[in-house]
């Protein structure tokens, strides 16, 4: 049995990988924009295909369903509050960003302020990509991997060692679909992934509801009201220690803001779009897909709770156990496919900014300023390999990471995140902070941050952000002041693609915002919460 399902595991991903193979051959990997932005040819569905599955993956199929596991729907937070920030990002990031024509973040920084400012950030992008983005996807693919094939069982060893072996070989395959695609191949087969996991993961609950309903999808659904009631309200606690539903309109708002419109490896993806409008579609598109994702990556660690109690040890497993507890073997193959396309598509996405970052920012203006494009792709394809073999040596440590998967990766971004959100909302609209705020603003957060962290233990950290934000801008514009620009900056325009926006942009915007409140009416004490 477990041959037939490997087997249709592996000729599913080969189908995948051969037909999105065939559709990148038409962009040149020997060019830096062929390798970092894929030629600068996506469509607003294949955006959106790839700004999805780069964003989600196991560590958020395991880390958030573990969470909901621990303390309910509050946790949708996460998914559903982020369709305002991708608003923002069609209609105020992403207009600005191709304008100016950057083609990264730091990109962006350097024009506003200065080199050593961007190469600060560039740093600090690497470093979390690197020691914790990357590790976590690795790691939370190969639990829900080997608790679905027994890895662990079938070669006799530790569970650890298991997830270390699945990390490696998850991995290298990476490595190699990155280094022959580029963006270009990744983005075409995460619209294929992405149609699988939407489906797959939705599969997840429904089938889930009807097991414990004895074959009633809704009696499953009232089931989970009666046992579980508490569970199913998105609105959190004031203390909650997920997230206090105070922070939804400060911290979360504000962290939502730097991860979809100012966080590299999400940006980079819209940023190679054949044109603006192109870009504004893929963002909304991706809006609209938030918004429902929390009903299979928080939805299914209330039903595991239902199924299991509170006999889970450790809340990452809720997921996956409750993967093993409702699909047929027949299913694990496909089912297999799909997940694996998810964690390949996260690991693939980051490692290509991670590489861009370093190529771009480093290697060519310090390193090689004569480097030809072929020779900085070729040196992306090092850095790509460099920073993959340092990724899977540390994924089996996250193992040993306290609070959760999830939380460990939210608290790693706010070690630059609102600071980041700073400099370039200030550098939008104001002429006059400076490149030495900008560098003081980073220090006084890290230092500030790491404080927090070590000292008010007892406060969420989605409450210091909330402080901090305000504070960051504050201290970038003081410093703007006392010491300013000999004269106002002004952008030069620069822009590398077609600039007319999508005429339903605003339209579009309304629904997604719309839709977002009906979610929370739906899961609170007024419908479901009762």
């Amino acid at each position: 049995m477990y041959g037939i399902i490997f087997a249709s595991f592996v000729l599913i991903i080969g189908g995948i990988w051969f037909y999105a193979y065939r559709k990148s051959r038409a962009v040149n990997m020997d060019t830096s924009d062929g390798y970092f932005l894929g030629g600068r040819s996506l469509t607003g569905i294949t955006i959106a295909g790839t700004v999805i599955m780069t964003n989600l993956s196991t560590e958020q199929l395991v880390g958030q369903n573990g969470q909901s596991y621990m303390v309910g729907m509050e946790v949708m937070a996460w998914e559903v509050t982020a369709a305002i920030a991708l608003v923002f990002l069609a209609l105020v990031f992403l207009p600005k960003y191709m304008k100016y024509g950057v083609d990264t973040i730091t990109d962006f920084v350097e024009i506003r302020y200065d080199t050593a400012t961007k190469r600060i950030l560039s740093f600090l992008f690497i470093f979390t990509y690197m020691t914790s983005f990357l590790p976590v996807v690795l790691y939370s693919g190969s639990l829900v991997f080997n608790k679905i094939f027994n890895v662990d069982e079938l070669l006799g060893v530790d569970p650890l060692v298991a997830v270390g072996l699945i990390s490696a070989l998850i991995g290298v395959v990476g490595l190699l679909y990155l280094l022959i695609g580029g963006l270009s191949l990744a983005a075409h087969s995460d619209t294929i992934y992405g149609v699988g996991l939407i489906i797959g993961g939705l599969s997840i609950p429904v089938i889930a509801l009807m097991i414990i309903g004895d074959g009633s999808f809704l009696g499953g659904l009232d089931v989970v009201r009666q046992t579980a009631p508490e569970k199913l309200n998105a609105i959190g606690a004031i203390d909650s220690e997920i997230v206090p539903w105070p922070t939804l309109f400060l911290g979360m708002f504000f962290n939502n803001l730097y991860f979809w419109c100012t966080n590299q490896m999400i940006v980079q993806k819209t940023l190679a779009g054949k044109n603006l409008k192109e870009g504004q579609k893929g963002a909304l598109y991706v809006a609209f897909f938030k918004i429902f994702g929390a009903l299979f990556l928080v939805f299914p660690g209330i039903i595991a709770f239902v199924m299991f109690g509170d006999s889970l040890a450790n809340p990452d497993n809720a997921y996956p156990s409750l993967l093993t507890a409702i699909l047929p073997e027949w299913s694990y193959g496909i089912f297999g496919a799909v997940i694996f396309g998810a964690i390949l598509s996260s690991f693939v996405g980051s490692l290509n900014a991670t590489a861009t970052l370093f190529t771009l920012d480093f290697y060519k203006p310090i390193f090689n300023k004569n480097a030809s494009t072929a020779q900085v792709a070729r040196a992306g394809k090092m850095t790509t390999i460099i920073v993959g073999l340092i990724s899977i040596i540390i994924a089996p440590l996250i193992s040993f990471a306290p609070g959760g998967l999830y939380a460990l990766l939210q608290q790693f971004y706010g070690l630059y995140s609102m600071p980041l959100l700073a400099i370039i909302v200030l550098g939008f609209y104001s002429k006059y902070v400076t490149a030495l705020g900008a560098k003081i603003t980073f220090v006084f957060h890290i230092v500030a941050y790491l404080l927090a962290q070590a000292f008010l233990t007892d406060i969420h950290y989605l409450y210091i952000l909330s402080v901090l934000f305000p504070i960051d801008v504050f201290v970038l514009w003081v410093i703007g002041r006392i010491k300013p620009l000999d004269k106002p900056f002004a952008f030069q325009e620069q822009s590398k693609v077609e600039l007319s926006q999508w005429k339903h942009r605003y339209l579009v915007s309304g629904l997604v915002i719309v839709t977002m409140l009906v979610a929370y009416i739906v899961f609170s004490p007024l419908v479901l919460a009762q």
